[in-house]
């Protein structure tokens, strides 16, 4: 197969794969808490023809190579809700949950009480604090997050306030290493739990996406008009190797 060829070949893959990740930031943009990502590619040089019988240097060729994505972990806006038990975290911690048998991460503070008192995800997860599970009382009332996450009430008709637990945030070294689990949970992975003093709480609101929903879909115009364009110039060039294959086989009379 010609190098024109195999190069467009190779551009067309990777063009299909940016596509996938762009598709799934599209549909994310609204899942709160979600971390975009991105594609990155680098030129892949194949390795010099072995004959060297050749009048002038063989030319090295040039191709497209996925090397893999990358997670933009920039915050998202901050969307005030009317629910005391919405949370976001202004800065790079993660909250801890428990979930598929262990500890799990997320950024998504959309957060409700299960029939037993029990802080959860909408998912159903257990939010975990800084000594397991938080559980509130039938009674308790006028909840309170602080900054640092810690969670008061009050308790039926007491005019003092009680502490239900604190919001354990997890921050690491690197949290382009978490590993994404799907259903907006992370694994550590690779990454390390370090101490964060920067990150806090902030009660009634919620973390949207970090997707910019416009400039994703201007990418995904642009890979579709590559991916044209691409696979036109491969039909030209393939129309170009018939013709001279019919021509080098017309033998005259």
């Amino acid at each position: 197969m010609q190098n024109a060829l195999l190069i467009g070949l190779s551009r067309q893959m990777t063009l299909e794969r940016q596509m996938d990740v762009i598709a799934n930031n599209v549909a994310n943009a609204n899942t709160n808490g979600f971390k975009a990502d991105h594609s990155l590619f680098e030129e892949f040089l194949n390795s010099n023809a072995r004959e060297d019988n050749f009048v002038g240097a063989d030319r090295r060729v040039s191709y497209v190579q996925d090397r893999g994505t990358y997670r933009d972990i920039g915050q998202g806006a901050m969307e005030a809700t009317s629910n005391p038990l919405d949370m976001a975290i202004d800065g790079n911690a993660y909250f801890a949950v428990q979930a598929n048998g262990g500890e799990m991460f997320t950024r998504d503070g959309k957060f409700t009480l299960n029939s037993t008192g029990q802080l959860v995800t909408s998912s159903g997860n257990l939010v975990l604090g800084t000594g397991g599970p938080i559980t509130f009382q039938p009674t308790d009332h006028d909840i309170n997050v602080a900054p640092d996450g810690t969670i008061t009430v009050l308790e039926g008709t007491a005019k003092t306030d009680s502490i239900r637990g604190k919001i354990r945030m997890a921050s690491f070294d690197d949290p382009t290493k978490l590993t994404k689990l799907g259903a907006n949970l992370y694994s550590a992975g690779s990454a390390t739990q370090q101490p964060d003093a920067k990150s806090t709480v902030r009660q009634g609101y919620i973390e949207k996406s970090n997707v910019n929903s416009v400039g994703e879909m201007t990418r995904m115009v642009e890979v579709m008009r590559s991916y044209t364009a691409i696979a036109n110039l491969l039909q030209q060039q393939s129309d170009l190797h018939k013709s001279a294959i019919e021509k080098l086989a017309d033998v005259p009379a």
